[in-house]
């Protein structure tokens, strides 16, 4: 089915996605407000960039700590506005009038926990950057960023499999 041709459907968010939304943005609100409860005592130097196996390699000052929750709100509120248009989305699979809602709702689904998992991975990021200035040790500080990954593209992956099984 041709993109101009898809029908607008109205669909309606799954609890799942609601829960979602909730805990990132309660988890996002919580990291946002210790950045600020933080912000008088931080150094005046602060990671801004780790390499791949998470060694601080670059540092700047404490303003730039501000960078990833400022994505992080851009990030979701540009991913929350296409989750409400899966009718332009592109499909690995046909659509069609028997498939076409069940598709809809797979392809917002995903979009909405890729969305949520981002949100969560950046509030983990402006947690861990101020305790890190701080000098503080963090749990996951080199298997973070590859924890991350396997989460969203293991998400990704369900998804596009699910993809094909509702056909």
């Amino acid at each position: 089915m041709e993109i101009r041709k898809r029908p607008a459907l109205k669909l309606k968010k799954k609890p799942l996605e609601n829960v979602l939304n909730i805990i990132s943005l309660l988890v996002y609100i919580g990291s946002v407000i210790h950045l600020f409860m933080h912000w008088s005592s931080l150094p005046n130097r602060v990671p801004i960039h780790y390499n791949l196996v998470g060694e601080i390699d670059k540092w700047g000052s404490k303003e730039a700590i501000f960078f990833l929750p400022i994505t992080g709100a851009v990030l979701w509120m540009g991913l929350t506005i296409p989750e409400k248009f899966p009718h332009l989305y592109n499909y690995l699979v046909v659509l069609t009038e028997e498939n076409i809602k069940r598709q809809y709702k797979n392809a917002s689904t995903m979009i909405n926990v890729v969305k949520n998992e981002i949100l969560l991975y950046i509030a983990y990021c402006s947690w861990k950057d101020v305790n890190i200035a701080y000098g503080r040790d963090v749990v996951l500080e080199t298997w973070d960023l590859p924890i991350f990954l396997i989460i969203l593209f293991g998400s990704i992956g369900f998804f596009i499999i699910r993809s094909f099984r509702l056909q």
